[in-house]
């Protein structure tokens, strides 16, 4: 067939599919289908399309009947009792025409996400060929969604259920099969697998962006999506000031075009304001492959992913909260189960060994911090040479015993290896005690291995460690006086520490080791807590913290500080501020760079400062009172708060904040009665063309604003500290 002819024909059927729904040809979702499995003991949601207001009918088999209207626009949605697992039964809805769906099971359908190791098939797996050849499990079903990513929400996917047997099975999801398998010898039930994930893809492609407002740490990517969303207010307004400098430009182009004469450059297209519909896009995976999906009814989601967001560390805790709590939302479900792996260790290139130990420190915060979640440790099992350990069907077996035990309420099943619940002090000795331990032992008989000790001076030693009981008792050469303590603690960290269960202890550190985070002219370190840190070169029109702890950080706070590092050169020494004042708000987003997605304005005076500086002309020490100014606006000099000693001609510490709100933005603080600037944080969105100063800044300004240098400074890092 010629080019020309296979277009038309393409039209030709695309003209008929068109033509058949507008008279109303009654559809389902292509998620209800020929073998599929429908959740037990759940309302059954069926939804689709028909002519408008036509009246569509639902039936279950004998077991269930509804009937509904379609809208005008012909979506209909029918809701059918829960039902008990069994089948088989066919699923008829039918209107002016009938859609027919055979061979439908009830049983346990579970939702299988993430990235590569969950898309990594059976085909793939440790001894696939054996797998295969005795996959003769016909109740369990399977259906995978296809790639797509979307700036919209869809409707639809392309997929079809698969009867799991030898023919199909090589292309399951690995993890889910394995997991299915151990659950339906468990349930003796169906179990449906609903497979939606993507290879090498970060968390928050596959987020709800309602989550995204709905969790404090990601608000800025919620604005990054607003800005992006051609129906928004915020898209509009920064358009139509793009639109105004552009055609104020065009004027002086036209004349320069006709004198021959010089001109500035045109006014830059905002590229905040691109469209967002890469595979990596906030949002575009939930789009193009979750939404279809929904109000599909699961009992469950698995999630096994990571590795692309792995240098984190606790930023990855909030973006986890939004994921399970948007789909949580969108499904309606606020205690549905969620189950999840913890990465295997790898060397990821040259970095440092101890980055993926803390994000295993924050898959494991995910746990405690979100209800109804749990988290199965497979460093045992993998393989530090292959990002994608062949030993999935341990992964799927662990999730699930996790999904037995807190699930379906097996509590005989122990699901999970000793965890740390306590640490106490023996002389020159630090004992660790374990819950879920019973049975505690070594998987290869040695003594316990990667455990490490730190002392005074803040520096980890390994460990010599002696199990007692249900708890393991260290000491280490050169620690006279532990402090703290940690295990697994390095990126192929692989240690040997199970219980009677034979399932590993997770990484974990406790202690009060002296932390590295505070600048070491810092007194009283142990005191403060982390609230956030961040690399300033991230700054942006939108940006998230390196490290941010807000969510786990709540309660009445009696002290913040904020910390300043800058190296003004290359080799040249690092210059810092440390300030402290009494906490004038409780709520932990109070004490973050006010960008306009915070919704915070301060402008006002704090108390009893504490000044530590490195910097020449800082004043340092005690001061009765300061003033911060912090918010997201544009602003000029005028001295509207009548701050005392305040110019309203220069910009200082006694500025006017004005509109528009998303505008120019300032965190800075002051010390009015020395008429001195501590520290300022201006311009965040400009990046690379903020202003970042400590001290008073000279020339017309005393507050940085204009100074435009953060692309200067080779380093430069924030860091807020709480104390209760």
């Amino acid at each position: 067939m010629r080019l020309k002819e296979s277009r038309t024909a393409a039209w030709i059927v695309a003209t008929i599919t068109t033509a058949a729904i507008s008279r109303g040809e009654v559809r389902l979702p292509r998620v209800f289908g020929h073998h599929m499995v429908l959740q037990q003991g759940r309302p059954i949601e069926v939804w689709g399309w028909a002519a408008g207001s036509e009246r569509v009918t639902v039936t279950l088999g004998d077991l269930a009947r509804a009937e509904v209207t379609a809208d005008a626009a012909g979506r209909w949605r029918a809701q059918l009792p829960p039902q008990a697992a069994g089948g088989p039964h066919a699923l008829i809805v039918a209107g002016s025409s009938t859609a027919r769906c055979d061979d439908v099971w009830i049983g346990e359908v579970w939702l299988c996400s993430g990235q590569s190791n969950m898309e990594w098939p059976v085909l793939g797996a440790q001894n696939a060929e054996q797998e295969i050849a005795a996959a003769n499990w016909p109740m369990i079903r399977h259906i995978a969604v296809p790639r797509r990513a979307s700036p919209r929400p869809t409707e639809d996917v392309e997929a079809e259920w698969k009867v799991c047997s030898p023919a199909t099975v090589g292309t399951f999801t690995a993890v889910g099969y394995f997991f299915a398998r151990e659950l339906h010898r468990a349930l003796n039930v169906p179990v449906g697998l609903v497979h939606a994930s993507w290879g090498g893809t970060r968390i928050e492609p596959w987020i709800p962006p309602s989550a995204f407002r709905a969790v404090p740490a990601t608000r800025w990517i919620a604005h990054r999506l607003e800005l992006a969303d051609p129906g928004s207010d915020l898209r509009a307004e920064r358009l139509q000031r793009f639109v105004s400098a552009l055609e104020g430009w065009l004027p002086k182009a036209r004349d320069a075009l006709h004198q021959r004469s010089l001109i500035e450059p045109a006014p830059s297209w905002p590229t905040e304001l691109t469209a967002l519909q890469g595979h990596q896009d906030p949002s575009s995976l939930y789009h193009g492959m979750i939404h279809p999906l929904v109000p599909f009814r699961i009992r469950g989601a698995l999630w096994y992913q990571g590795e692309s967001n792995h240098a984190e560390g606790r930023q990855y805790v909030e973006k986890s909260r939004a994921l399970i709590e948007g789909w949580r939302a969108v499904w309606r479900q606020p205690d549905l189960p969620f189950l999840y792996v913890m990465i295997a260790p790898f060397p990821y290139g040259e970095e440092s060994p101890e980055v993926l130990p803390a994000f295993w420190e924050a898959q494991a915060a995910v746990e405690r911090e979100v209800p109804n979640t749990a988290m199965a440790v497979i460093h045992d099992v993998g393989d530090p040479t292959n990002i994608h350990p062949a030993n999935k069907q341990e992964v799927g077996r662990r999730l699930a015993l996790l999904a037995l035990r807190r699930v379906y309420g097996r509590t005989e099943v122990v699901d999970r290896g000793p965890r740390f619940r306590e640490l106490s002090r023996e002389g020159a000795r630090l004992r660790v005690g374990f819950d879920e331990a019973a049975g505690l032992h070594t998987s290869d008989g040695a003594a316990p291995t990667h455990f490490e000790l730190c002392g005074a001076d803040g520096v980890y030693r390994p460990a010599r460690a002696v199990i007692e009981g249900e708890s393991v008792l260290l000491d280490a050469e050169g620690v006279p006086e532990p402090v703290g303590v940690r295990l697994g603690w390095h990126k192929l960290a692989m240690p040997n520490l199970v219980n009677a269960a034979g399932l590993p202890a997770a990484p974990f550190r406790a202690g009060h080791c002296p932390p590295d985070l505070v600048h070491p002219a810092i007194p009283n370190a142990e005191l403060w807590s982390l609230l956030y840190d961040l690399n300033l070169g991230r700054l942006g029109v939108t940006f998230g913290y390196d490290d941010d702890r807000s969510g786990a950080l709540t309660g009445r706070f009696s002290r913040v500080a904020y910390l300043l590092e800058l190296q003004p050169r290359a080799n040249q020494p690092t210059n810092f501020v440390f300030v402290e004042m009494d906490a004038w708000t409780d709520h932990p987003r109070g004490f973050a760079i006010p960008a306009v997605w915070e919704g915070v304005r301060w402008q006002q005076a704090v108390s009893n400062l504490q000044v530590i500086s490195n910097v020449n002309g800082v004043p340092t020490g005690t001061f009765a009172a300061g003033w911060i100014e912090a918010w997201p606006n544009n602003y000029g000099p005028r001295n509207g708060a009548g701050v005392p000693g305040a110019s309203d001609e220069v910009f200082d510490f006694g500025d006017q904040p004005s509109e528009p709100v998303e505008g120019y933005g300032c965190l800075q603080v002051h010390l009015p009665e020395r008429k001195t600037t501590l520290f300022a944080i201006n311009h965040w969105s400009a990046g690379g063309g903020a202003d970042i100063g400590i001290g008073t800044s000279g020339g017309a300004t005393r507050d940085w604003t204009f100074s435009g240098n953060a692309g200067s400074l080779p380093y430069k890092r924030l860091r807020v500290f709480v104390r209760r």
